[in-house]
């Protein structure tokens, strides 16, 4: 195994599946580095909890090959799975039980969990997720976001190197949120890889260092969130009474100015302004880290005699790059 695969919790090649004519997964390259918190995006039917269910060895793929903390799967199951938790498709528990008494028969069901420290251990979880004054209450009395907690805390029951939670909010009040949150932050400060699967972009964009979008079945983006909002579109806005020569500044750039007058005087001048790698203009012009730096548009304008009276460049939200990418609108709500 190279180096880079030991430096990856997660990794996909060329993960399909099929069911019927229907391609509900298409050719996912994943890659998910160890240590960090890591979402993963998409609208509700775009491929993310089909493509866990195959990382996890849940249901097998028509084609691919997955790895998990540098162990093939699923024919390292037995090897794997030990050192992984999980929360797919909502928590499923004996409701006459308690809380605690569930945990207790998921625990005993672990073959490489002590008996002697069982009690601790489930004490400890149901802790963590702030389930401690409801764990003699019957489960059939927990409420929803509970019940997710609850289904965290069995996650939790050993300590894990990967955490794979599947939705983790869903059902939570913002205060059970908020906890959440705190508690999958606190997981990647011990070390573990928490891998996230949200389509709530406001959750990813404040636990989650980095992302991965699925889109109809394929992945269209992976990599830093700050890479991720930087590689779509900004747009920049020119206030000057000189629209010709600015305009034709623009263009040199390789930029689609559009020429407003809102006031009758002074023209707005505005176009879309690539931000991603591999942009750098027209031949010659100053760029940096292949971008069109915004001060080399301004000293070209001066340059050419073009009065600058008020110049900005807006870059669009992460959001704005998400629907971009799937043509489809996320729930932002908390």
């Amino acid at each position: 195994m190279t180096a880079a695969g030991r430096a990856l919790a997660l990794e996909t090649k060329g993960l399909s599946k099929r069911f019927g004519h229907q391609l509900a997964v298409n050719s996912v390259d994943l890659a998910v580095p160890r240590g960090l918190v890591f979402g993963f995006l998409g609208p509700n039917g775009s491929g993310k909890t089909t493509t866990i269910r195959m990382m996890l060895g849940l249901a097998a793929p028509t084609a691919g090959e997955v790895r998990v903390l540098g162990m093939d799967m699923p024919r390292q199951l037995d090897e794997v799975l030990p050192r992984v938790g999980a929360l797919v498709e909502g928590p499923a528990f004996y409701p006459f039980l308690s809380g605690a008494a569930n945990l207790h028969r998921f625990d005993a069901a672990d073959r490489h969990a002590a008996p002697s420290t069982r009690r601790a251990r489930v004490a400890e979880a149901l802790e963590r997720v702030g389930l401690s004054h409801a764990a003699r209450k019957k489960v059939r009395a927990y409420s929803l976001g509970m019940k997710q907690r609850l289904g965290i805390a069995n996650a939790l029951l050993a300590r894990r190197e990967l955490l794979v939670l599947d939705e983790p909010t869903n059902g939570l009040d913002p205060q059970g949120t908020r906890e959440v949150r705190n508690l999958v932050r606190s997981l990647a400060a011990d070390g573990a890889t928490v891998f996230v699967s949200s389509h709530l972009l406001a959750e990813v964009e404040q636990i989650c260092t980095h992302a991965a979008i699925m889109s109809a079945g394929r992945l269209v983006a992976q990599g830093p969130l700050a890479e991720l909002r930087e590689s779509g579109t900004a747009q920049l806005r020119l206030v000057t009474p000189d629209a010709g020569t600015a305009s034709g500044v623009l263009v040199r750039f390789g930029l689609s100015p559009v020429v407003s007058h809102p006031d009758g005087a002074d023209a707005v001048i505005t176009s879309s302004l690539p931000i991603g790698a591999g942009f750098d203009g027209t031949a010659g012009l100053p760029a940096a880290n292949g971008r069109v730096a915004p001060e080399a548009i301004v000293a070209a304008l001066v340059a050419d005699g073009a009065r600058v009276r008020g110049f900005t460049v807006e870059r669009g939200s992460l959001e704005d790059r998400f629907v971009a990418l799937t043509g489809e609108g996320f729930d932002v709500a908390q």
